[in-house]
This record gives structure tokens, C-alpha cells and sequence, in this order.
């Protein structure tokens, strides 16, 4: 297995953080990504290494192993296990708090995956692939339906259903789209986690939604009707008579869909603006001080 910088794929160094890691794969996954690069097996090769890098270093515990272990670095548990019972045998049956050489650590390897040193069948030994993480950025309304989706991950087209509901920041699991297991072992799994982008009116808080609406001064005085706009369409509110600036209204079931919870919804609060009335014609003034007077 050729050893691969993921640092250097990724453009950072090995103390950036979490939301520098973060930020760098955007950045490269942007530059590289198929779409953009159409035919372009360079950019291909470095789109799947870009991933590769991200799935590593944004897992803080893959990240550790990989620092230690390097291209092995998917193999750590194992070694560690096989270190603590060469201990075990090193001290005549007695555990002993001795560290395996460099030596030890390639031999180890060796006998995993060739090069003359067989201490171990390579056909015993059964590891199970490993995980792949990935995101997925959403818009507001495209989680407000379930649907289905095609998900590029190391240059494969996995076609997933995205349940309605989906929070920002959630993660699911997809069992057995990792890597390949080596010698027969278990596929990893795929770890999506959404991010989820709000441009639409409303605000989002769990399965409710807050949205605003205007009302000119007439209405909000004598009452009347408004058409608003939902993520089911399109509806008619009665605005009753003297309503005051910054009143509320709750729309049951008209919110967001419950997670994996069918037919279920939270509700939609709207709040009232009033706009005042602007650029009034003299007529218009008029019939105000009469109005002022009256009252």
C-alpha cells in the first residue's frame, strides 16, 4: 500500500484543527470534483484522495491512528493486540511493559501482507474494511420530503433515500458501503453527516417553524385575509380586526416533518408586522387628522 500525505492532499499541516480540516476539504473537494472537471482522470485521482484524507483526518480517533501508524494506520487494533500478546509470550507467560521495535512493527505487517516474514497465515486473518465519512449538503426544503439521492463517494455512485426530517449536523449510517474488507472481511460502512442550508423564509427549530409576516395598517385595523406561503403550499389566514404589531398565530401540523415519524408534523408560528403607511397623498393626511380628531 502506497503511503499517502494526507496532510499535504489536504493542504494543512499536522496541528490544523477540526474546522480547519474542515474547511481545507471543501475547498479541494470544490476544485477537484467531477462535475467541475469533467473527463479529467487528474483531477479524478485527486477528487478520491481528497476524500480519502477527509474520511482519516475528520475522524479524530482514525486521525490518531494514522499519525502513528501511517499508511497502516487501518490495522492499529490489530497490532496492538498482537503487541500485547507477544508481551505476554516474550515474559514466559507473565505480561511485561516492553515496546515492539520497528522491527517488530514491519514484521507484523509482513506477515499480514507479504514480504518474507510469515509468522502469521495470511489467510487466517479477516479485517474488516474500513469506514468511509462523508457530507452532504442540503438546502432547508429538500429535507422536507423524502427523497432519493446520488452520493459520489471515492469515485462510486451510491444512490441513498434521504428521509424527510433530517436535522442539520445528524449522522446516518449506511451499513456495508465502506471499503472492501481484506481476505474475505466484513465492508466498512458509509457515515453521512448532513449540513443543512436555510435559505427559504422560515426558521427552523426541531420540527417547528417561525416565519414573519407583513400587514398593512388597513387590514391590521378592520381585518381581512392573507395568502401565505408553506412548504405544502400555498394558505389562507383570517386576520381579525385591530390586530396589534407582533401578534402571533400557531398553524397546527403546518411545520416540519418528524424524523423516520410518517404523516407526523410540528407547527408553524407565524408573527404579524404591521407596515405603516408611507409617501401619504394630502387627501390621505387629511382623512388622518379627521381620524386623529375623532379619536
Amino acid at each position: 500500500m502506497t503511503y499517502i500525505d494526507y496532510y499535504k492532499v489536504l493542504g494543512i499541516n499536522k496541528k490544523a484543527t477540526e474546522n480547519e480540516i474542515k474547511k481545507a476539504y471543501r475547498k479541494m473537494a470544490r476544485k477537484y470534483h467531477p462535475d467541475l472537471n469533467p473527463n479529467d482522470k487528474e483531477a479524478e485521482r485527486k477528487f478520491k484522495e481528497v476524500n480519502e484524507a477527509n474520511e482519516v483526518l475528520s475522524n479524530p480517533e482514525n486521525r490518531k491512528k494514522y499519525d502513528k501508524y501511517g499508511k497502516d494506520w487501518k490495522h492499529a487494533e490489530e497490532f496492538e493486540k498482537a503487541q500485547q500478546q507477544r508481551q505476554y509470550q516474550r515474559g514466559g507467560g507473565q505480561r511485561t511493559t516492553g515496546q515492539f521495535s520497528e522491527e517488530d512493527f514491519s514484521d507484523f505487517f509482513s506477515s499480514m501482507f507479504g514480504g518474507g516474514y510469515q509468522r502469521t497465515r495470511r489467510s487466517e486473518v479477516k479485517f474488516r474494511g474500513q469506514d468511509y465519512n462523508a457530507e452532504l449538503q442540503l438546502e432547508l426544503e429538500d429535507v422536507y420530503k423524502t427523497h432519493k439521492r446520488t452520493l459520489t463517494v471515492n469515485g462510486k455512485n451510491i444512490r441513498l433515500t434521504i428521509p424527510a426530517g433530517v436535522k442539520n449536523g445528524q449522522v446516518i449510517k449506511i451499513k456495508g458501503y465502506g471499503g472492501e474488507g481484506i481476505n474475505d472481511g466484513p465492508k466498512g460502512d458509509l457515515h453521512i453527516k448532513f449540513s443543512i442550508l436555510n435559505h427559504s423564509r422560515f426558521k427552523r427549530d426541531k420540527d417547528n417553524l417561525y416565519t414573519t409576516v407583513d400587514l398593512d395598517l388597513y387590514k391590521a385595523l378592520l381585518g381581512g385575509e392573507v395568502i401565505i406561503d408553506t412548504f405544502d403550499g400555498k394558505v389562507k389566514l383570517n386576520v381579525k380586526p385591530e390586530t396589534k404589531n407582533l401578534t402571533k398565530v400557531k398553524l397546527k401540523g403546518k411545520g416540519f416533518p418528524v424524523y423516520k415519524k410518517e404523516g407526523q408534523f410540528g407547527d408553524l408560528y407565524i408573527t404579524y408586522r404591521i407596515k405603516l403607511p408611507t409617501n401619504l397623498s394630502n387627501q390621505e393626511k387629511e382623512l388622518f387628522k379627521e381620524l386623529a380628531k375623532l379619536r
